[in-house]
C-alpha cells in the first residue's frame, strides 16, 4: 500500500468536498487557497462560473504586525466586507482540501465575525 505525499491527501480531500458543495449567486462558495507566504479566498458562482468578491494577504493594511493566522482573520473580515458590496449574506464554506484548524478556521471566524453567514 503505498502512501499520500500531503498534496496528494489536500487534492483527495477537496476532490471529495467538491463532489457534495456547490455554489449559487444568492449562496456563493467560499474558497480559500492557503500557501506558505499567505492566504487567499474568494466567492465563486458556480453555475454562472464567475467569482463576486475576492480577499487576499496582499490586501490587508500594510503596517499589518502580527501572526498569519492574524492576517487570515483579517482576509475573513476583508472579504466580508467585499462581500456586503456585492450583496451577498450567506455563502458555502469550501476549505479547500486543508484541515479546519489554525489559518482556515482564522478566517472563517473573521468572516463570520465580519457578517457573512455559513
Amino acid at each position: 500500500m503505498a502512501t499520500l505525499t500531503v498534496r496528494q491527501a489536500r487534492e483527495r480531500r477537496h476532490r471529495r468536498v467538491r463532489r457534495t458543495i456547490f455554489g449559487t449567486a444568492e449562496r456563493p462558495r467560499l474558497v480559500v487557497h492557503r500557501s506558505n507566504r499567505g492566504i487567499e479566498a474568494q466567492l465563486v458562482d458556480d453555475v454562472e462560473g464567475t467569482t463576486l468578491a475576492y480577499a487576499s494577504h496582499l490586501g490587508v493594511k500594510k503596517g499589518f504586525k502580527g501572526t498569519k493566522t492574524g492576517q487570515a482573520a483579517e482576509v475573513g473580515k476583508l472579504l466580508a466586507e467585499t462581500a456586503r458590496k456585492a450583496g451577498v449574506e450567506t455563502v458555502v464554506f469550501d476549505r479547500g482540501g486543508y484541515l479546519y484548524h489554525g489559518r482556515v478556521k482564522a478566517l472563517a471566524d473573521g468572516a463570520r465575525e465580519g457578517g457573512l453567514k455559513f
